[in-house]
């Protein structure tokens, strides 16, 4: 249906996040003004002040599209209530006072964005959505800030990078900013990857240096945080386990063929947030490997027998 696929493209226009751009929410919008596919966007109005059932009733008589009823709470929260937050929707023009959860309670268009909308398809078009858009932060800007502040700084040589949010890179960080100090100190950085990007900090030349070809290599399954003791020739492969498995004897083989050429010794990390999540993994964990739980950071737990933390080495344990 072209008004249909018209709402999408001016939903998008006026700061609706894709996530919610959906059937629902563009029906929903052509019904709060009252267009149909035969009307033309000129012909947009907000008189009308409709109540969910209002709005799932017109949906139905005018595009022959039926909602569930339990659908209620979507249309609720998932479109009126994102309306209201884009500047699109008022709630309650009547009644401002009238309680949320109030069967009388409705909507309708924004004088603003009607007219926006009226004018889609028109020259006038541009430089009005250019105005609302000025006046009011999209939500689509209002997510992203939103996002934006609960990312999580890495400060890497000087150079800050922002890592999504999420226990797994929070523990990455962590790595780096309690572990490293500690048991690495003077280790220098050359991978840490993020949920959202996979290389947000690669340092490709180092990793090259000591036979790690990463640009090469597309597939190349790095652990979550390598770095690397040029002095003393040890790499730390470590691995942050918040949902995921441990290093595993699995793990160690694949690293071990992964790092075949590199001769640097291999020490082997799996890192937790707390010991509940160490518990739940703890009879996975490798042989002549390390274990670090950031709620304590100032101890190891030693899976290789010697008091010491040293590089893996294959059939026999490391010197102390």
């Amino acid at each position: 249906m072209s008004r249909l696929k018209d709402s999408k493209v001016l939903l998008s226009d006026l700061g609706i996040p894709d996530q919610y751009n959906s059937d629902l929410m563009r029906y929903a919008f052509l019904a709060l003004l009252d267009i149909h596919d035969r009307s033309s966007w000129s012909m947009a109005t907000n008189h009308k002040l409709m109540r969910l059932h209002d709005i799932f009733g017109y949906i139905k008589e005018v595009f022959g599209v039926e909602y569930a009823e339990n659908s209620r709470e979507t249309l609720r929260k998932r479109v009126a209530k994102v309306f209201e937050q884009a500047h699109i929707a008022l709630r309650n023009i009547d009644d401002p006072s009238r309680p949320t959860n109030s069967g009388k309670t409705n909507y309708s268009i924004s004088s603003e964005a009607l007219t926006v909308i009226k004018s889609f398809g028109s020259n006038q078009y541009e430089k009005l959505l250019s105005d609302f858009k000025s006046k009011y932060l999209t939500l689509a800007d209002q997510y992203a800030k939103t996002r934006d502040m609960h990312k999580i700084p890495l400060l890497v040589e000087g150079k800050e990078f922002s890592l999504s949010a999420g226990s797994h890179n929070q523990l990455q960080v962590n790595i780096i900013n309690e572990f490293t100090p500690r048991f690495a100190h003077g280790t220098k950085l050359l991978y840490i990857g993020d949920t959202a990007d996979k290389y947000i900090f690669v340092d490709n030349d180092t990793l090259e240096s000591i036979g790690i070809p990463i640009s090469t290599n597309d597939k190349l399954q790095l652990p979550d945080v390598v770095l690397y003791d040029s002095k003393k020739n040890w790499i730390y492969l470590i691995e942050a386990v918040t949902t995921h498995g441990p290093i595993d004897q699995k793990r160690v083989n694949d690293l071990e063929v992964m790092f075949q050429n590199c001769p640097a010794d291999k020490i082997y990390i799996t890192a937790f947030p707390d010991r509940a999540t160490f518990r739940r993994y703890v009879a996975d964990i490798a042989w002549e490997t390390e274990v670090w739980i950031s709620e304590e950071p100032d101890h190891m737990i030693h899976f290789n027998g010697d008091k010491f933390m040293g590089p893996y080495q294959q059939g026999e344990k490391p010197s102390q």
